[in-house]
């Protein structure tokens, strides 16, 4: 990949950013009536369903702050920002501290989950709403908010387990892998580096030492306590897009720091593994899940093709590329990179559509739901863009 290649690409990654994927969705979800932002939208736009995602409300209103703050300053976007954070604190808690999952238009509350992702995307909306608007009031509740998620993460018991801890313990990839990114991101909003460094590299150290499996070749979704393997359909699940973007949250990090050897070996070594196991030879793009032992998945949908995770692979071959110099992660950025735009990218509306069959044809025409808004596209296009501008400033979560 040359310079004129580079520039090429983050001019592209900037325009689709500003002149489609943004319009798509601002100003159209922003809820004037009851707040937040209405997500679940169909192909061209229209709202097919008012319920709001709490995930959403704070990974949209994390994304316009950043892009206040490492774009350009466009009062509607700070304005849109506060719009969204306003309504989780409104709306978002339960009495036992604890935030939902899924309320109504209006914020009435209708499911819980045994997860406590929603605090982790208020609280990245949060730092960056701080850093956007010069808010100290915002960087305390950032604060306390992951205060929050990291005690209900980490205190057994307070969250209900996926199975009987006494039959059969387990952790989940997703705990390090989602504290990791919030820190990073507290760390570049927030400042105090020590100490969110401090806790990025336990993050790292458990990421490392419990399920990355260079034995297997892989790395694990679910493991025992310590990091043992779990003969069973949840202890063989791989997610090579979910592993993929632990990948490049340690290639970031080792961007922070200056290009750690280290952490660029693992990095690009979970990369490899995963693109090895997820790449599907023969229809091109990222399988959603694997069996590490070649066993058949149990989850039906086990090979249809997912937007997100073709997301997160565009951001990691792109950063192992710049961080390495390797022309084979070059390779692989094209390969997925012209992949997801051929076939997810919309260019009759806008946006990318979110799941594909396998073969690539559209399963399903809904540009957002529940899971799906205005945060895993919009953030590939920022980082990329600005990774590729050199600006300093990678504006991520």
């Amino acid at each position: 990949m040359n310079s004129l290649e580079e520039a090429e690409l983050a001019q592209f990654y900037r325009d689709r950013l500003l002149h489609d994927t943004l319009p798509f969705w601002f100003p159209r979800c922003v809820d004037e009536t009851h707040g937040g932002f209405l997500h679940c939208l169909d192909r061209d736009g229209t709202v097919i369903d008012t319920d709001k995602s709490v995930w959403a409300q704070g990974r949209m209103a994390w994304l316009l702050a950043t892009l206040y703050a490492t774009v350009e300053p466009r009062p509607e976007w700070l304005a849109w920002s506060r719009h969204g954070i306003d309504f989780l604190k409104a709306h978002g808690f339960d009495s036992d501290g604890q935030m939902f999952f899924q309320v109504t238009r209006e914020g009435q509350p209708l499911r819980k989950r045994r997860y406590v992702f929603s605090e982790a995307f208020l609280a990245i909306a949060l730092a960056a709403y701080a850093r956007a608007a010069g808010d100290a009031q915002a960087a305390a509740e950032a604060r306390d908010v992951f205060a929050s998620f990291r005690r209900f993460a980490e205190t057994p018991g307070a969250l209900a387990p996926k199975t009987d801890p006494t039959t059969r313990p387990a952790k989940s990839l997703s705990i390090p892998m989602i504290t990791l990114g919030v820190a990073q991101t507290l760390r570049e909003t927030l400042g105090d580096e020590d100490e969110w460094t401090r806790l990025i590299d336990r993050c790292i150290g458990e990421i490392r030492n419990d399920f990355v499996d260079p034995d297997r070749g892989c790395v694990f979704e679910t493991v025992g306590p310590g990091g043992e393997f779990l003969d069973h359909f949840d202890g063989r699940l791989l997610n090579p897009g979910h592993a993929i973007e632990a990948a490049w949250f340690l290639l970031h990090e080792s961007r922070c720091r200056g290009g750690c050897g280290d952490l660029t070996a693992l990095g690009t070594q979970i990369l490899d593994w995963m693109w090895e196991r997820g790449w599907d030879r023969e229809y091109g793009g990222l399988l959603s899940f694997v069996d590490v032992s070649g066993k058949p998945p149990q989850e039906y949908w086990h090979d249809m093709k997912f937007w997100w995770p073709h997301n997160e692979a565009i951001i990691a071959t792109l950063l192992a590329w710049r961080l390495t110099g390797d022309p084979r992660y070059a390779d692989m950025h094209r390969t997925v990179h012209t992949w997801a735009h051929d076939h997810f990218a919309d260019p009759a509306c806008g946006e990318w559509y979110g799941y594909l069959h396998r073969d690539g044809s559209v399963s399903s025409q809904l540009k957002g739901n529940l899971w799906k808004s205005a945060f895993h596209l919009p953030r590939m296009q920022l980082y990329c863009w600005q990774l590729l501008a050199d600006d300093g400033d990678p504006g991520r979560a």
